[in-house]
This record gives structure tokens, sequence and C-alpha cells, in this order.
């Protein structure tokens, strides 16, 4: 017998996102706190927009009482996913926090269906190492590729 989950076309992911997670990106079924930013056209580009997605976590986190410290390392986790959106993936669209019992995602899409792949920089190199950074700070990362032209990238830590 057949679901609705499993009569819906399959998702390109990475690693497989928390099951709440999951059920917010593929079914929009939304539990506990979520805010969104949505990135003007001209402005997925700017740098600036990586300054703007930190406020936005800052306010954000601090309206749902999050620790400083939780603060800190999502705003390093959304500005480099952000700027990989900017860099790699056509522009960023919006950026979105959800929070859900004592976890924290922030959910990047951006213009591209193409897997973000972690790089192997050298030691002088001044890119690459972003997504490095994010999987240190987090308890999981990954993408989906929903139907559609876009991606989502996705990163989980603590809310503790």
């Amino acid at each position: 017998m057949m679901t609705t989950f499993d009569a819906r076309p399959r998702a390109a992911t990475g690693p497989v996102p928390p099951p709440w997670l999951a059920a917010v990106l593929l079914h929009g079924r939304a539990e506990g706190q979520e805010a969104v930013f949505r990135f003007h056209e001209l402005s997925a580009f700017e740098p600036a927009c990586v300054a703007t997605s930190r406020r936005f976590v800052e306010r954000t986190l601090k309206e749902w009482g999050g620790a400083p410290e939780i603060c800190f390392d999502a705003q390093l986790v959304v500005s480099e996913l952000v700027t990989n959106a900017m860099r790699h993936g056509g522009g960023a669209l919006h950026l979105r926090l959800l929070a859900h019992a004592a976890e924290l995602a922030c959910v990047v899409s951006d213009y591209s269906r193409a897997a973000p792949v972690p790089a192997a920089p050298g030691v002088f190199a001044e890119f690459g190492r972003g997504l490095a950074l994010v999987e240190g700070l987090t308890r999981a990362w990954g993408w989906l590729t929903p139907p559609g032209p876009n991606k989502l990238v996705w990163a989980c830590m603590s809310l503790r």
C-alpha cells in the first residue's frame, strides 16, 4: 500500500534531515517556531546580504530567547550557507530558521540544483573551508532538491 509520502516525487538529498525537519521541508508541516527572510532579487548577490542574514538570525533568536553562544554559532553557519548560495547557487532565495524541541535548523534556498561539495583546501587557499565549518558547528547538515528549480541546504544544531 502506498502512502502519500511514498507517492510524492523523491527529493535528492545529502544526509537525511531529522524527521521533524523533513516534514517541514517536504510537506510544509511546521511545528514549533519559524521565521523566514526573503532576499530581494537584486540583493541576492550582494555581499551585504550576508551581514543582513546575521542580523536576522540575531534578532530572531533573541525574540525566541536563544542563548548568546547559540546565536553566534548560528550566525556563522548562516553566513557560510548564504555565501555558498551566492557563490555557487545562483544567489540566495530565502533563509528559514526553524526551532523544534531543542533543535534549531537553518535552511537556505538557492537557485541551483547542484549538490554542495565540501572542498579540501590547501594550506594557503583563500576559500573552501565553509562547509567544514558548518559541519563542525552543527549536529548534521545536508541538502534537498525538491521538485522545482531550487535547492535547500539545511543545518541543524542544538539550542542548548
